[in-house]
């Protein structure tokens, strides 16, 4: 088949983020059996290395920049802008950041593809780049979006938890949001979300569209099993450290568990792993037994060191890249309901794989028996590796991706229509 994938993420190195470890690996997979050209947006960040080896894995490569409103503006300007584009956001009944990247080249390359019926599917990587499909596209292609999870449950679940950045903002965009998803739902053959969680949200904002569940997927080569237990009191929580759901997650777990988990454990410590700490995750390295690192070299390293890792997310949806590479690198996991999204770990007729937590409490105690308890502690990192092995390697998603993309069935692939 000819498949057009659409990124306005340039997906290499697959290191930057979590759209670029997904957009990546699937594009890899999808490349491999199928012509695939990628239709992406260079930022100043890329290099031509970056580029050349991104060219070799698909039939085709087009680029265009970022459009120039990227460009630094005088304050003055920026508030200006700002503005400009919160009006035409509530005009054209879409989200600032869609416009902000849109690039009338884009749109006038994939009209012309779909005219000339070059491609027999497109896919959108991340919900961001549906701008480009129009509603008649449907009768001569296949279109589909990888949706990642809803913005606006993402949105409205962050005012909930009050966990949101900007309140203020974020109300006021809700009933946008709301709408814009309606909307662009209704143009694609397939959506696609990384769990039934994230289903249930598009399901609601549109009863009659086609959902597929197609989860994250881990490089077992670079999250190895680790080969023992460090046996220590020392706990892990990986992330991107400018994201809004990680910072609530990191301040949430040092200032309200490790406290009184300290009060058992004194020599406990609290590693915060990732890259660009905002200033109040940077403070909380002021905390007795609070490590917040900053980006490292190796995170799988780090991971292997660590008793236990943490993912206290009390926001966001969709299935999480920390919660597979850790359980990938055999660590034993504590995680609240957002963070164990997706996966079997606790229930009846599953081995045990995580513990789960959700309040103050039950994280202490939690940690407390896994501290206490080595066995209990392999159970979980040989069944959490074990999960990760079988169902959510790059390949067995490729699978998936594919049976949705192709609508081919494909030996051995677990395809999870909603």
């Amino acid at each position: 088949m000819n498949i057009l994938m659409l990124s306005s993420t340039f997906p290499y190195p697959p290191s930057r983020g979590g759209t670029e470890i997904r957009t990546f690996n699937l594009l890899n997979y999808l490349s491999q059996r199928h012509s695939v050209t990628l239709l992406t947006q260079r930022h100043n960040g890329v290099s031509d290395a970056e580029v050349e080896q991104l060219r070799a894995l698909v039939d085709e490569l087009v680029m265009v920049p970022l459009p120039e409103a990227t460009v630094a503006q005088t304050p003055l300007l920026r508030v200006g802008g700002k503005v400009g584009r919160f009006v035409e956001s509530l005009a054209k009944n879409t989200p600032t950041n869609v416009l902000y990247r849109y690039s009338p080249q884009i749109q006038a390359w994939v009209d012309a593809a779909v005219q000339q019926q070059r491609f027999d599917a497109i896919t959108c990587e991340h919900s961001v780049n549906e701008i480009y499909i129009r509603p008649t596209f449907q009768q001569s292609v296949r279109t589909v979006v990888n949706v990642h999870s809803s913005v606006y449950a993402w949105v409205r679940n962050h005012l909930e938890m009050g966990a949101s950045a900007y309140p203020w903002r974020d109300r006021l965009n809700l009933p946008l949001l709301y709408r814009y998803e309606q909307r662009y739902c209704a143009k694609f053959s397939q959506i696609v979300v990384t769990t039934t969680d994230d289903g249930d949200e598009i399901r609601q904002l549109c009863p009659s569209a086609a959902i597929n569940v197609v989860p994250n997927g881990v490089d077992l080569e670079l999250f190895p099993y680790r080969q023992h237990d460090p046996s220590q009191y020392d706990l892990i929580f990986v992330g991107t450290m400018d994201a809004s759901h990680n910072i609530d997650a990191a301040r949430f777990f040092a200032l309200e568990v490790m406290p009184l988990l300290r009060q058992r454990y004194p020599e406990a410590t609290f590693s915060i792993v990732g890259a660009r700490p905002t200033a109040e995750v940077l403070a909380l390295g002021n905390q007795p037994g609070v490590i917040v690192t900053g980006q490292v070299a190796s995170m799988v390293e780090l991971l292997h060191k660590a008793t236990v890792c943490v993912v206290p997310l009390r926001t966001g949806f969709g299935i999480k890249n920390k919660t597979l590479e850790a359980m990938a690198a055999g660590v034993p996991i504590v995680s609240s309901d957002r963070g164990l999204e997706g996966l079997a770990v606790d229930q009846p007729d599953c081995p045990l794989r995580a513990l789960r937590a959700n309040h103050v409490g039950e994280y202490i105690n939690a940690i407390s028996r896994l501290f206490a308890d080595a066995d209990l502690r392999q159970t979980l990192s040989h069944h959490g590796r074990s999960l990760v092995e079988t169902e959510y390697t790059w390949e067995r998603v490729g699978q998936r991706y594919e049976q949705v993309c192709t609508q081919i069935p494909v030996d051995g692939a677990r395809y999870s229509p909603f």
